[in-house]
């Protein structure tokens, strides 16, 4: 029997799960998932798991269940190609006849003395927890302060201001404009929310060095409690050292049927692959659904398309606490309560068919 090995239940593997299980995976071939947890979480919320908005329970969803699914727990070491197998932490290893790595990504800190050592981060469902067990333990009056003013600070910086409306919030922001690859008006509504609920953007920010409550912007030197790192991401180690090509940010450059240019049978998902797209769930979705055709057409050897179709993206959505919110959907901008609704639609839906 074959071994299909998912590294990772994110949300690219837990789509080629629900394209296979039940009906469609071939009897001669055994899954094996690989993560850290017993459940599938759901990463796009975890800015609300941190801020103490929604408990740990609402951001998991459980792995289906099928007699040629196998569930392994642990975490990746290093994936060998030459021997076809996955080494993990505890010195286990899971031969693979073909393997999906969708590892995911972890914060990258671009060399700035102290932030990996004095900052906190939402990139795990157990770092989110340490998180919040932070935030929600200072003492009223508390300055925190978040570094990236991309979705992920966007959505922690507004939803710890409802959680938690005696602290002091700083945003830091690179750019001289809040989500300035988007159209002003999106900017100019998020920005406006930020400033009627006392919500400090400092823009054109450069933070340089992170000490104990304290951060350094350019020559200033602004006094925190704690501080949050959302200011950039790249491939996990185990990516990082399976010295294949990448990209300039590290994500590993792939076929366009999303394997390794020189290995057919290893293919990457999600945040660690290189493709036009800035990482999210829907790209990794999407590209899922491709990943499982290409593995169907090869296990009955069936030619592959000449060409395979171009990814297509709805857009993005993105919340401003439980009631405001903002959408970029087909060159439109959506902004207000409507756009709040949507997300929460589109939540709801994601839990409906994978729960």
């Amino acid at each position: 029997m074959k071994n299909l090995v998912l590294l990772g239940g994110g949300y690219g593997n837990m789509r080629v799960l629900l394209r296979l299980l039940p009906n469609n995976l071939p009897e001669d071939i055994q899954i094996t998932l690989v993560d850290r947890t017993p459940f599938h979480s759901l990463k796009t919320e975890f800015y609300a798991l941190a801020a103490g908005t929604v408990p740990d329970q609402e951001v998991r969803v459980s792995y289906p269940e099928h007699e040629q699914l196998k569930m392994v727990f642990g975490e990746v070491l290093e994936i060998n190609r030459e021997e076809k197998v996955v080494v993990l932490s505890d010195e286990t290893t899971i031969p693979y006849d073909d393997v999906v790595i969708g590892l995911g990504c972890e914060d990258k800190y671009h060399d700035v003395p102290g932030a990996s050592e004095f900052t906190y981060s939402i990139q795990t469902i157990g770092r989110s927890r340490e998180t919040f067990n932070k935030l929600c333990g200072l003492p009223s009056g508390s300055v925190v302060g978040i570094v990236g003013a991309g979705l992920s600070g966007i959505e922690l910086a507004s939803e710890l201001r409802e959680s938690r409306p005696d602290l002091g919030i700083k945003l830091f922001d690179r750019s001289p404009r809040i989500l300035r690859d988007f159209p002003e008006r999106l900017s100019n509504f998020v920005k406006k929310w930020f400033d009627k609920h006392n919500v400090e953007v400092v823009s054109n920010s450069n933070i340089t060095k992170v000490e104990p409550k304290i951060l350094h912007n350019h020559e200033e030197t602004i006094a925190v409690d704690a501080v949050v790192w959302t200011a950039g991401i790249q491939p996990v180690a185990a990516v990082r050292n399976l010295d294949s090509e990448t990209d300039s940010i590290g994500r590993v450059v792939l076929s366009q049927y999303h394997n390794l240019p020189e290995d057919e049978h290893v293919y990457v998902v999600g945040d660690c692959a290189a493709l036009p797209y800035a990482p999210s769930a829907q790209v990794a979705e999407e590209q899922a659904e491709q990943i499982v055709h290409v593995l169907q057409a090869r296990w009955k050897d069936k030619e592959l398309p000449e060409k395979m179709p171009e990814i297509k993206l709805k857009g993005f959505l993105g919340s401003l606490g439980k009631k405001q919110g903002f959408a970029y959907l087909a060159d439109r901008t959506v902004t207000g309560r409507i756009a709040r609704l949507m997300k929460s639609g589109v939540l709801w839906m994601y839990k409906w068919h994978n729960g």
